[in-house]
Formats: C-alpha cells, structure tokens, sequence
C-alpha cells in the first residue's frame, strides 16, 4: 500500500512538470490516499507537487498554504530531504508573495541541512532569489555552481531550469552571447525531456533577452511564440504582459504599452504574486513620463519605491527613485536632493549591474548636482562605446550636454549628430512602419540639446537642420516582399469588417496583423540627411517652417535661398485658436436650411485672423508668395485656406522639407502630362505608369456621379459600385498616374495603419497600401479627414495620407476637417476641371476655394477642408 501511495505522489510530481493543469487532481488524489494510508512523506510530496502546480497558475497564496503543509509533512516522516526539497518550493512562493529576503531565509535554512549534490537545486533558487533582489553577480555565480553540481549529476531537468534563469541574468548584466548559449541548450533540453511548457518559458526569456538587445521584431516573435504555447497550458500570463510592456515602451508605443502593464499587474495580483506589482509600476510611470504625464509618472514611481522598499529590495528601489527624480524634472519646483543621495544612487544602480539605469542616472544627478556634472557626464559617456544602440546612443547624449556645459558648441553637435547616427540606423532595422514611427521618441532629447545649441549660436540655418533632423524626414516605407499570409489575413479582415458582426474576431485579427508586420524587418540601407536651406529648389515660392520649444512657438523661412528666425508666441495660443477652425467648419457645412448660423461663421472669422495675424502676420518675406508649410503639432491639421494671407494662394504642405524636396525632385523627372510619370527619386519605382482612374466607394451620396464626372474629365476609367473592390483598387494605385478616391475614410487613432477608406469589399487600409510596389503621382483623396494623420513624437505621422506619401506620392489633395462628403462634389469637379487643363494641384485647390461657385457658405466650407500635401507644383 505505502508503495503504491508514495508511486502515486511522484507521478503526480512528474505530472505538474509537465502540465500543471492537469497534475492538480492527480496531486489532490495522492493526497487523499497519502492521508488514508497515514503515509507523511507520501503526503509531502502531494502536497509539494500541488503547491508546484499552482505556482505555474499563478495562485501563489493557494500555494504556500500548500507548501507549509508538505514541510510539515516532511517533519512528520522525519525526513530532512523532504522538508528542504518543500523548502525549496515555499521559497520560490514566498519570493512571488514581495517576500525576497524571507526566501532566502528559506533556501538558507534548507541548505544547512543538506550537503554534497543534493544542495545544487537549492543553489539554483537562491541565484533566481538574488536575480529578482537585483543582485545580478551574485545571481549569477550562485547559478554557475547550481550548474556545475547538476552537471555532475546528470540531472537534465535541473540543468535546464538553471540554464534559463542563467540566462536572465547574462541579459541583466549585457552578456547577450552567454544568455542566447544557455537558452539554446535549455529548449533543446526542454524538447528532449517532453516538456512543452518549458519551450513557451524558454521564448520568453528569448523575448527577454532580444528586448535587452534591442531587436524588437525578434523579441515580438518570441514573445508571441510564447503566449502561444503558455496559454494552452493553462499558466500564469503576468510575466508575458509585463515582458510585452517593457518592450513596446522600448520603441515608444506608449498607449500600447500601459495597456500591457495594467493587464500585468491585474493578472500579478490575481495570481497573488505582489513581487512583480511595483516592477509594472516602473513601466507605467516610464510609459506616463513619455506620455506628457509628469504628475501620474510621479505617483507611480512613488508606489513603486514604497512597495519595493517593504520588499527589502535596495537595487529595485533605486530604480523607482530614479523615476521619480525624472518626473519631477518635468514638475515645477527642484527635488529635494543631497548629492550624497545622488551618489549613493548611483553607486546601488552601478552595484546591481543595470548599465541604462546607471547611465541614465548619471545624467540626471548631473543636472541636480552641478558641481559634479562633470565627473558624472564623462562616467555616463563611456556607454558609447559599447552595448545596445539606445545605450549607446545615451552615452552620445551624454557626452554632448558635457561639450554644451563646456561651450563647445562644435563638440556637442557632432556628438549629437553621433548619438542620432546610431538610433537612425537603429530605425531602418525595423520594418514596421508604426514601429520606425514611435521610436522617434529615442531621438527627442539629442535633437532638442542640437536644438538649443543651433538657437545659441544664433545662425538661422543650423536651427533649420535641426528642425529638419527633429522631424519626419525619415517618413518613407521599405516595400515588403510578397507576404500570402499578411494578404490573406488583410482579405479575411475585410470580410469581418464588412459583414460587422463579430467585433471580438475583428479586433483579434487586427492584432494578429499588427504583431505579424512588427516582426518584420526593415531594409536598412543609407539614412538620408537633412536637406539644406541653399538646396531647396524654391524659385519664387517661400517656404515656411514652424517648430515648437519650451512652449513657445517659432518659425523659420527660407526666400530666395535665404534664411530667417522668428519666434512668434506661446504654442498654447496658436492651438487654441486651431482648435476652433475644424470646429467653425464642420458646423457651418452641416447646418440645415438655406443659411448657416451666424456663430460659426463669426467664431471661423476671427479664430482665421488671429492665426493669420500670429502665423503668417511677423513674416513679412513670405507675403504674396506661393507657400509650402512645413507644420508642427497641430498646424498638420490645419485648414490654410481659411486664413485671410492664404485665400486664393497657393500652398502647399508637407511634414519636413526633406521630404517636399524630394517630392520637388520627382515632379522634375515627371512627365508634364498629369497622367504619365517617369523616372525615380529616392528609391522610389522606376516604371512609367498612366492614366488616370476614379474610384466611388459605397454608401457615399453623390460618390458615383462625382467619380464619372473626374473619370470623363481625364478620359479615364471609373471603378463604382461592385467593381470598386481593394484589390481592382489597389491595382489601379500601382498602375494609374491620378487617383480620385470618394469613399468614406477613417483615421484610427488608436492604430492609425488601419486608418482605412470603405470600398465594396470591406475597408482598404495603410497596410495594403505600404504593399503597393508602386503608387500613383498624384492622389486626390475625397474622403472625410483623409488628409489627417496621427501627429507622434518627432512630428513623425501615421494615416492614409502619411502612407501615400511615404510609399513616394508627389502630392495629395485630401480634407483634413470633418466636413459633409456630399458637399465636397462640386469643389472636387472644379478642382479636376483645372488639373486636366494643366495647372498644378495647389494652384487649382487655391483657386477653387477662393471661388466655389456659388454663395452658399456650406459649399465653401466644405472646399475649404481641403490641402495640398507634398509637392504642390504640376
């Protein structure tokens, strides 16, 4: 009987191993025979193995409970192995429980009974317990000798457990080599033992460990492998959001990544693992600090240091007092802190071996400390020599606020230049557009120290290449190889869509696309420079750049190879005023009756001339030229041709002059037929394509009569009804010169590369676009806000309009209000009336909103919506 009793309880052992899920009735069944056969060692091994499943589900408090119980067992059979291996097991418990310095009181007392092979598991433990302490050497040599005696032993299974939690201190501590050598062998290990759920442990550490590194599509494919294989066992996912977090915070997707966090620290605290609570803490008040939210950063980070602290965790802790002191930057008022504090953290971040934290920590002590900046700026200027790009980078940061505070204002632009060198290179790794995208936030503080440098020195043409490196002039998509997959899972997308049934499947094949684009990878290839203010090909036309610092905003313009500053005014004032223009507008087109309301009329009047008076008004240079802006902020939203200077003028907008100049140097190759265009700028597609091609969306009034009038127009074909599908539209796109497209559009803030336009099959979105391998010169976009983009760090933008552009569109005519779609017909006509008689887009726009033809203001309104983006001339 005790035979038979002790062999069920080691099968349920072997069985929680494997799936924990499944080895908790087999645990519960061997207990309850341990308890009727009086078999204490039976039952403490029941016990341990149910405490051990458990711990894999993520319900820690359940498990010490059970755990207690088997060292208790194991007293009672009088067998020291017993209680250390339950020992072993609570201290792991008690760790997840906040409770680090009791497990290693755990793993102590279990060791002092045991000696020889026996203690290497203990060993092993007590190196993970030190790890989630921050002590990472110490972590790492009690692992090595863990090692070392499990080697010896042969115990494959202990080998691989030690190999994985290895490898997460080599990916502390930067050694990349040794923590990839020890993951390998732990799944290799893993498969050969059957042991599935390992595998899914194993890619997530892998994730860990490329997120470290900082190959994001890597790290994406491991971590989507191991939500895979970890869910379908049924175990604990706080980790897995909390690893995704970190990440997605790495490349700047903010919003995404405190979503992951809170669904971290929900899942933590079911899981009753308070450990892992005040480490989320840190996420969100990093995420909320790159977000504008200084305040919220603050208390996170507060709670963080205080959790961490009752934890007894030093390093940790330290790492939520450098948050702090990085919110309060953004605070009124200066942080109470002696430079011995500063010191002593540094000294612990240093300690606990977290190179970025150190890094980072040196640079804040030197703006609190003066005295020692120096000192601090030169220990934080050795990170660029070595280690992942952003560190490297930080370290280039560093070094050039060391040259600033010396006033070397060569030095500290070439360092600056160094630093966005390494994190531009860094971008054109990663093939997904949002991706590129938001890690422009890595390159925020480099540009603003270039910034200020380039506005001490005085010289207009430094502070334009600045303004030029700080914005989107790297908004230019890689053409993917042919993916079947991506395409049919854009195809299955618009089928969901269209049928508008199943939300939950639409958003989990959204997900499914995003994740699988992420882990592409860009084509790398040479960064483009800024273009210079001499080089722009301008003839008499001005170009106006506006750009925002300290909450003031400013403008540079360039005449006639001439470059001049001004500051014009708080920024808040300007987005005040812009703010109610969208609102006048949209209010004035969907008035019913035969006259709009006097408000809106009166509010779009003087909301246009204060900012006609603010934005153009101290730029006496630019009057009576054609412009192109360059807009920051929310100008890229801006209807210009409501403005008192621009009415009748022609302008043209465009996120950087970078990338109009290029849209100026493919319009010089092109052919002087609006529908024929040759040559190539920038990588952009070589093969002549004509014609022109109109498209009408359904659901739209109006649509199909405004398309056939554009159609006929330009003797061009018309895509309507049932045959206005994506895939004859997306061919048209690779194929036709001119483009009209009334359809209704969408700018998906959330996830703006799903911002879409509605055809007869179902939306066509950013990503069909970005798969075009090639798009037509010119596009004119009829659709609701299809000129919007979503405005990200660096003024890098995301959208419909974004996307043609990026993907080498000269120019595109598109709405950036919200105005009536049916209203836009007449204006769209007239516009194409002067296109097909050979005058350029902005021109033509300009003419049609100065004289819609005809007095009804709603008319007038909705012309007035529209710009031209990009190059401008025909």
């Amino acid at each position: 009987m005790t035979e038979h009793v002790s062999a069920l309880a080691e099968a349920a052992m072997r069985a929680v191993d494997t799936d924990p899920e499944r080895g908790v009735p087999l645990a519960r069944e061997a207990l309850a025979a341990a308890r009727r056969a009086r078999d204490p060692a039976a039952a403490s091994v029941a016990e341990r193995a149910w405490g051990h499943a458990l711990l894999h589900c993520g319900t820690v408090g359940d498990a010490t409970r059970h755990l207690r119980r088997a060292v208790a067992h194991g007293r009672r059979a009088c067998s020291p192995r017993l209680v250390a291996e339950a020992r072993l097991k609570l201290a792991y418990a008690v760790l997840q429980a906040g409770r680090p310095r009791a497990a290693l009181r755990e793993i102590d007392t279990a060791l002092g009974a045991l000696g020889g092979a026996s203690a290497d598991r203990f060993h092993g433990t007590r190196g993970i317990v030190l790890y989630d302490i921050g002590r990472f050497e110490e972590a790492r040599a009690a692992l090595g000798t863990a090692l070392g005696m499990m080697r010896a032993a042969e115990d494959l299974l202990a080998v691989q457990r030690a190999l994985i939690n290895r490898a997460l201190v080599h990916s502390a501590l930067h050694d990349f080599p040794a923590a990839g050598r020890d993951l390998r062998e732990a799944e290799e290990l893993a498969r050969r033992l059957g042991r599935a759920l390992t595998v899914g442990l194993v890619a997530s550490n892998l994730g860990l460990m490329e997120t470290a590194r900082g190959d994001v599509p890597a790290a994406l494919a491991h971590f989507d492998r191991a939500e895979q294989i970890i869910g379908a066992h049924g175990a604990q996912l706080g980790t897995g959001h909390q690893c995704r977090s970190e990440l997605l915070l790495s490349v700047g997707l903010v919003a995404e990544a405190r979503d992951a966090a809170a669904k971290a620290v929900d899942a933590y605290r079911r899981e009753g693992r308070a450990l892992k609570v005040p480490e989320v803490r840190l996420v969100l008040s990093q995420a909320a600090l790159l977000d504008g939210d200084p305040a919220t950063a603050l208390a996170q980070a507060r709670d963080a240091r205080r959790e961490l602290r009752g934890q007894r965790r030093p390093e940790r802790a330290a790492l939520a007092r450098l948050a702090e002191l990085r919110a309060w930057r953004e605070l009124p008022g200066r942080p109470r802190v002696s430079v011995r504090d500063l010191e002593a953290l540094v000294a612990t971040l240093d300690g606990a071996g977290w190179p970025g934290a150190a890094v980072e920590a040196r640079i804040v002590a030197s703006r609190l400390a003066p005295r020692q900046a120096d000192r601090l700026l030169v220990q934080a200027a050795a990170a660029r020599r070595r280690g992942p790009v952003t560190l490297r980078a930080r370290g280039w940061y560093a070094t050039a606020l060391r040259h600033r505070a010396a006033g070397a204002r060569g030095a500290t632009v070439r360092a600056a230049r160094a630093g966005l060198r390494l994190l531009d290179g860094y971008g054109a790794a990663l093939g997904a557009t949002d991706l590129r995208v938001h890690a422009a936030t890595h390159r925020r503080d480099l540009v603003e120290l270039g910034l200020r440098t380039a506005l001490d020195g005085g010289r207009a043409s430094a502070v334009f290449e600045w303004a030029e490196r700080g914005r989107a002039s790297r908004l230019r998509t890689v053409v993917p190889p042919a993916d079947a997959e991506l395409a049919g899972m854009l195809a299955e997308l618009r089928a969901v869509a269209r049928a508008d049934s199943a939300p939950g499947r639409q958003a989990a094949l959204e997900r499914r696309i995003r994740d699988h684009t992420r882990r592409a990878r860009g084509g790398g290839g040479a960064v483009v420079e800024p273009v210079r203010p001499r080089e722009l090909v301008l003839g008499d036309t001005a170009l106006v750049e506006f750009l925002h610092l300290d909450g003031k905003l400013l403008a540079l313009t360039v005449v006639e190879g001439r470059v001049a500053l001004r500051r014009l005014g708080p920024l808040a004032t300007v987005d005040d005023l812009a703010a109610r223009i969208p609102f006048a507008l949209h209010r004035i087109a969907r008035t019913a009756g035969p006259d709009p309301a006097r408000g809106p009329l009166a509010l779009l009047g003087a909301a246009a001339a204060g900012l006609d008076e603010l934005l153009l008004g101290p730029l006496p240079e630019v009057a009576g030229r054609p412009l192109v802006v360059v807009p920051t902020g929310a100008l890229h939203s801006m209807a210009w041709s409501v403005l008192p200077s621009c009415r009748g003028r022609e302008v043209s907008v465009c996120p950087s002059a970078t990338l109009w100049q290029e849209a100026a140097l493919r319009e010089a190759g092109a052919a002087t037929d609006t529908g024929t265009v040759t040559g190539t700028v920038a990588g952009t597609a070589t093969d002549t394509v004509t014609g022109t091609v109109a498209v009408a969306g359904p659901g739209l009034a109006g649509a199909r009569d405004e398309a056939a009038a554009v159609a006929a127009l330009h003797a061009g074909a018309l895509l309507a009804g049932d045959a206005a599908t994506a895939p004859a539209v997306l061919a048209a796109l690779a194929g036709a010169g001119l483009v009209h497209l009334a359809a209704h559009g969408r700018l998906a803030v959330g996830n703006a590369l799903f911002s879409d336009l509605l055809l007869a099959d179902g939306p066509l979105m950013v990503h069909d676009i970005e798969r075009l391998p090639r798009v037509p010169r010119t596009v004119v976009l009829a659709a609701c806000e299809g000129g919007r983009s979503q405005v990200c760090a660096g003024d890098e933008l995301l959208g419909l309009a974004a996307a043609f552009l990026a993907r080498g569109s000269a120019r595109l005519v598109a709405p950036v209000v919200a105005v009536p779609d049916a209203r836009t017909a007449p204006a769209m006509i007239a516009l194409h009336r002067r296109l097909a008689a050979g005058e350029g887009p902005a021109a033509a726009l300009a003419a049609v909103q100065a004289d819609p033809g005809g007095d009804d203001p709603r008319d007038a309104a909705a012309a007035a919506g529209f710009v031209c983006l990009g190059s401008g001339a025909g």
